[in-house]
């Protein structure tokens, strides 16, 4: 059948709260960056869409929608790639946006040791995946610089605008709930409340996990090595004297 729904919209606009929306409407599975971070191995595939070799069809096997990352970066090819599928772009207030994704995803990312994504580590195909879409290829590296990160969001979302035919695009703001979602979808309003999922606590503790875990590799491995190097120093002392 292929995708029914395709979020253009960047992750951090509410992406989580849309994802669950959709799956309640009966369009999922929804394909979310959670499915990489959940299965790493995922991220092989997304790598080879970079290099223009996308298997779509392998990559949404069974999902009817997808939202946020790294489907967003790929809007374009997906929409061509269904025909019948509609676009949502889900937007907020640009500086809030920033300031959210410095404090959670990027900061997350930042503070990765960088033995994570040595040759050997079932993370690597996922690190290699967000630093070159997202950080140094969405951003340039300049994700730091407000000006330059709040310049690229605004301008993804002119083209999204410019690119998608009306008829097949909801700009929206999770905020407004059902009417607007399920009046662009064509569905019943649920007799549910609308799912509002943050995830900024749920991912700075997860921040504060991977700290702690580097500091405890630190204290551990630092100590070890001194006394490697100064049994190793105290050997090659003895030798230059000639003591066995």
């Amino acid at each position: 059948m292929g995708l029914q729904v395709i979020g253009s919209g960047f992750g951090r606009t509410g992406t989580a709260s849309l994802r669950r929306a959709l799956e309640i409407l009966g369009l999922g599975p929804c394909y979310h960056m959670f499915e990489i971070r959940d299965r790493p191995g995922q991220a092989r595939a997304w790598l080879k869409v970079i290099d223009v070799q996308p298997d779509w069809e392998g990559i949404f096997s069974g999902y009817e929608s997808t939202v946020d990352w790294p489907g967003a970066a790929f809007y374009r090819e997906l929409m061509e790639a269904n025909p019948s599928a509609k676009l949502i772009l889900t937007i907020r207030d640009p500086q809030k946006w920033h300031q959210s994704v410095r404090a959670t995803i990027y900061e997350l990312y930042r503070i990765l040791p960088f033995w994570i994504s040595l040759p050997g580590s079932p993370l690597r195909p996922m690190i290699r995946l967000l630093r070159s879409l997202i950080w140094e290829g969405t951003f340039k590296g300049r994700f730091e610089d407000r000006s330059f990160a709040t310049g690229v969001f605004s301008q993804h979302n002119d083209r999204v605008r410019q690119i998608v035919p009306p008829e097949r695009l909801l700009v929206y703001r999770v905020q407004d709930g059902w009417e607007p979602l399920c009046s662009f979808l064509g569905k019943p309003i649920p007799s549910v409340e609308f799912p509002h999922i943050n995830l900024r606590e749920e991912i700075q503790r997860s921040i504060k996990v991977v700290k702690a875990i580097i500091w405890l590799i630190r204290i551990i491995v630092f100590p070890l090595g001194l006394i490697e190097l100064c049994l190793h120093l105290y050997r090659s002392s003895k030798r230059s004297h000639g003591n066995p």
